[in-house]
C-alpha cells in the first residue's frame, strides 16, 4: 500500500477542491502471445486484454477445470486423498503426456492429482474422469457445467485431457476465473501446483511451468501445448501482498513463453501497485444536510477502497466527489448519497458508491422554518 499516495489523495479531497490532476502514466506493454489477460487478483483490475474473449483450444490448460472437479469433491466430503480409482486400458493407452499408469492397477488420488497437475498426464486425467463421471465423455459434460456455475460463460469441454478436439474451447479470461477460482475455493490442495517434480512408477518428471523456476514468487498454475493452440501458460505469482493472475496462449515455442511470461510477470509488479484510499465507514467527504436534525452529514464508502494503478497514477489522476446538495432528510445510515470517481490514462474509470454514515432525522416544524429561512438569507441551513 502506498501512504503518501493515500495522504495526497485524502488531502486534495478535504480541501474542498475534490479534484488531483496529474501529468504521467505508465506505458502500455505489447505482448507477443495471441491472446493474453492479465489481472491484479484482489482488485480484479485488468492489466492486459489481448482477444482474451476469443474462443481458442487450451491444450493442457483445461487440465485446470480437471482438477478443479476433483478438488470440489475433496472438500465436500464425497472423496479422499487415499481413494483409489482403477486404470482402463483406455487409459494406459492414451498418448502425449503421461504420469505412465499401469492397465489394471489402482492408483490414489493423491498421485493422480501429481500426475495431473505436475506432470501433466493425459493418462492421469482419463483415470479420474472414468473413475468419477463413469466415462470421460460424461466427465467433459459435468466440466462443461460447472463451468458455467462458477462464471465461465465461454468454455465447452469435450475431455479432461485438453486433447485436440473441435468441442474444447475455452478463452484466455474463463482461465483466469479459473485460475482464481482454484486459490480461493482451495487453498488447502492450491500448494500442489508449485511442486517442481513427481516421481511415478521409477519416473520422474519435473513441472513444465517455466515461471516457478524464476525468483518471481510464482505458485501455480499450467502450461499448454498443441500445434493448433501454440504455447501456453496459466501462472499466478505473489510478491508481498500483491497476486497477479495471468493467462497467455498461441506462442511459437517454449523459449518464447518462458520469456515472455516472466517478462510480463515482472511488469505487473514494477509499473502497477495496490492503493489503498479509504477504509470502509472512513469519511470521504461531508454534505450539508437540508432541514435535519444534524447540520451535515459524512459521505463513507462501505467496503475498504483498494484500487491497483499505475506506480505514478498519482501524477495523472482525477479524484471527484459528486452528489446534490444539501442532501434532503430524513436520511437513513447506509443509504447511497453520492460517488467518489477515479479516473487515470490506461485505466477504467472507477465509480465508488458514497452512502451516509449515521441516520439524520427531519426537523420539527418550527426548526425547518428557522432553517429554510437561515439558508435564504444566508445561504446555510
Amino acid at each position: 500500500m502506498n501512504s503518501n499516495f493515500r495522504s495526497s489523495l485524502k488531502a486534495i479531497l478535504f480541501s474542498g477542491a475534490c479534484l488531483l490532476v496529474i501529468t504521467q502514466s505508465a506505458h502500455a506493454i505489447e505482448t507477443s502471445a495471441r491472446e493474453a489477460y492479465l489481472i491484479d487478483y484482489t482488485t480484479k483490475t485488468v492489466l492486459i486484454n489481448k482477444d482474451a474473449e476469443v474462443s481458442m483450444p487450451p491444450a493442457s490448460m483445461s487440465k485446470i477445470m480437471t482438477a478443479y472437479m476433483v478438488f470440489e469433491r475433496l472438500k465436500d466430503g464425497r472423496l479422499s486423498l487415499d481413494d483409489k480409482l482403477p486404470v482402463s486400458e483406455k487409459a494406459w493407452r492414451k498418448g502425449g503426456s503421461k504420469m505412465f499408469v499401469e492397465v489394471g492397477k489402482e492408483v490414489s488420488i493423491h498421485d493422480l492429482l501429481r500426475g495431473i497437475i505436475v506432470q501433466s498426464g493425459n493418462d492421469a486425467c482419463i483415470v479420474v474422469a472414468e473413475g468419477l463421471g463413469g466415462s470421460e465423455e460424461n466427465f467433459a459434460l459435468e466440466m462443461t457445467a460447472k463451468a458455467r456455475e462458477i462464471g465461465m460463460e465461454n468454455s465447452t469441454f469435450a475431455n479432461a485431457t485438453g486433447w485436440p478436439d473441435p468441442g474444447q474451447r475455452m478463452t484466455a479470461k474463463d482461465l483466469a476465473i479459473l485460475a482464481d477460482r482454484i486459490i480461493t475455493d482451495f487453498p488447502e490442495f492450491y500448494d500442489v501446483y508449485s511442486e517442481k517434480s513427481f516421481t511415478w512408477s521409477g519416473i520422474t518428471q519435473g513441472n513444465r511451468n517455466p515461471l516457478l523456476y524464476k525468483n518471481l514468487g510464482a505458485d501455480g498454475l499450467k502450461t499448454g501445448h498443441t500445434e493448433e493452440a501454440g504455447y501456453g501458460l496459466t501462472a499466478s505469482a505473489k510478491q508481498g501482498d500483491r497476486r497477479i493472475i495471468m493467462v497467455l496462449n498461441g506462442m511459437g515455442s517454449a523459449k518464447e513463453r518462458a520469456e515472455e511470461s516472466a517478462r510480463l510477470v515482472s511488469w505487473a509488479f514494477r509499473e502497477f501497485d495496490n492503493f489503498e484510499l479509504f477504509k470502509a465507514g472512513e469519511t470521504v467527504d461531508t454534505a450539508d444536510v437540508w432541514l435535519g436534525t444534524e447540520k451535515t452529514i459524512d459521505l463513507v464508502p462501505e467496503d475498504d477502497l483498494l484500487l491497483t494503478l499505475p506506480r505514478n497514477a498519482k501524477n495523472k489522476m482525477t479524484a471527484t466527489v459528486n452528489y446534490v446538495g444539501p442532501i434532503q432528510t430524513p436520511i437513513e445510515k447506509g443509504e447511497r448519497l453520492g460517488t467518489l470517481t477515479i479516473a487515470a490514462p490506461d485505466i477504467d474509470t472507477v465509480e465508488i458508491p458514497l452512502v451516509a454514515a449515521n441516520s439524520v432525522e427531519r426537523e420539527g416544524g418550527f426548526s425547518r422554518i428557522v432553517s429554510a429561512l437561515n439558508y435564504l438569507i444566508f445561504g446555510k441551513s
